[in-house]
């Protein structure tokens, strides 16, 4: 009976253990990345979309609570940081406004995408249940699709209303997602090297605060 509780116990302590993100276990080399309201050294891009954006922006910061909101009314979309990079690691906390009865929230956080998205790396920001990493990569030269979903370690998506804490990770020919502490998914074959950071926009209202950027030797 003791051996019983006992392995009770410690099942319930690894359960509940944490990795701290790799802002909170580094704070040093950081670079906050949150956009000015002019939007300088950000584009707005299609994203696996042929159809003209809207002329009327669906993205907006809110200096006063120091969030970029987008309303997820203006199509499919990505927000492209315009600086490339290689080993990275991109922290963005996010939360959806809550709709009734709603289900099927959508966004993504993204690293290494080629500059016109056509490459991406994206964790799936949604509902419980997501969180895993997918895109589409090149292969024998031209892009394929790779989706980590039955591959997730767990589910550590909290539900729409609440803030999730997402970090990208890209060293080399590994990535990595890490949510609310811990990794959910890994991916160690990735022959993009270089790319772009950005979140994208499908059709939900969002807000990311906390968008941070951190550049790996």
């Amino acid at each position: 009976m003791r051996r019983l509780l006992t392995f009770i116990l410690l099942s319930a302590i690894g359960a509940c253990a944490q990795i701290p993100s790799a802002l909170d276990a580094d704070p040093t080399g950081w670079k906050d990345i949150m956009p000015a309201p002019s939007f300088e050294g950000w584009t707005r891009l299609p994203f696996m979309s042929t159809a003209p954006m809207d002329a009327v922006s669906q993205w907006k910061v809110d200096t006063t609570n120091h969030v970029l909101l987008c309303e997820g009314n203006r199509g499919h979309e990505w927000l492209r940081y315009d600086k490339e990079l290689a080993n990275a690691i991109f922290h963005a906390e996010y939360r959806f406004t809550k709709i009734e009865g709603g289900k099927g929230y959508n966004s993504g956080v993204m690293l290494r995408n080629s500059a016109d998205g056509a490459v991406y790396f994206q964790a799936q920001a949604g509902e419980e249940g997501t969180g895993w990493l997918f895109g589409s990569s090149m292969i024998g030269g031209q892009p394929q699709r790779f989706n980590l979903r039955s591959e997730m370690k767990e589910n550590r998506v909290k539900p729409a209303g609440e803030w999730n804490v997402f970090e990208v990770r890209a060293e080399g020919p590994k990535m990595s997602v890490w949510v609310n502490g811990g990794v959910t998914t890994e991916k160690a074959d990735i022959t993009v090297l270089k790319g772009y950071a950005g979140l994208e926009a499908e059709g939900y209202r969002i807000e990311f605060r906390n968008i941070k950027l951190k550049e790996l030797k």
